[in-house]
């Protein structure tokens, strides 16, 4: 994970800006509770918390790719954890002290959707001791093709 960074990537070159309208006729309104309000979904009720499926999932907003299947792993938190994203050019990280911690936020690099947040040093058995804890509604699968 590189250094938190607080500022938005929608400003950068080449990244997805669209209006508050634009988004709302494009998204549910779950799905814009949580990918442009950083909002969370219940515990254990997403789509792709205990999913095996092997693919890419992607950033419900902008099609982005973000994680892999292989990246997955049950950390039993009631998200999707994953402990590393596809490539870190993928995410942006900002610091987040609601809730009345401290916790850092990941956010879609490519649109600026609010993804989860990311926790270090747990003591996870995976490559990179993090976990990604990632609404389901922020993601969508795209299935591995197989036999290719």
């Amino acid at each position: 994970m590189t250094d938190i960074e607080n500022t938005s990537p929608a400003a950068q070159v080449g990244k997805v800006v669209k209006s508050e309208s634009e988004w709302r006729a494009q998204l549910s309104p779950l799905e814009y509770k949580v990918l442009r309000e950083a909002g969370t979904e219940r515990p254990f009720t997403g789509k792709y918390t205990d999913t095996k499926t092997e693919g890419i999932y992607r950033c419900r907003a902008c099609n982005a790719e973000l994680f892999r299947s292989t990246q997955k792993f049950e950390s039993h938190c009631g998200w999707p954890s994953f402990f590393a994203p596809l490539a870190e050019d993928r995410v942006v990280y900002i610091e987040d002290s609601s809730m009345f911690m401290k916790r850092v936020e990941v956010r879609c690099a490519k649109c600026d959707s609010h993804l989860g947040h990311v926790f270090t040093g747990e003591g996870y058995d995976t490559p990179t001791d993090m976990r990604y804890c990632i609404n389901s509604v922020s993601l969508t699968l795209e299935p591995a093709e197989h036999g290719k």
